[in-house]
């Protein structure tokens, strides 16, 4: 994973907190369920990016590099 990739989701998951918290604070569910939505997204971007990285390192293992 890249580390703009890693900036990225991190920045997601963040945002995501932010708005749950600001949603459950301010009894706004539709907000509170975005935020939610965007931590989800962001945890399922970092599981496709680990996905990439140890399929590498497998090519890298059989390929002798």
């Amino acid at each position: 994973m890249g580390i703009d990739d890693k900036i990225s989701n991190k920045t997601e998951d963040l945002k995501g907190k932010a708005k749950e918290a600001t949603g459950s604070a301010t009894g706004d569910d539709e907000l509170k369920n975005e935020g939610k939505g965007d931590q989800a997204s962001s945890a399922v971007k970092d599981g496709v990016e680990s996905v990439k990285d140890a399929a590498g390192k497998v090519k890298d293992k059989l390929t002798g590099n």
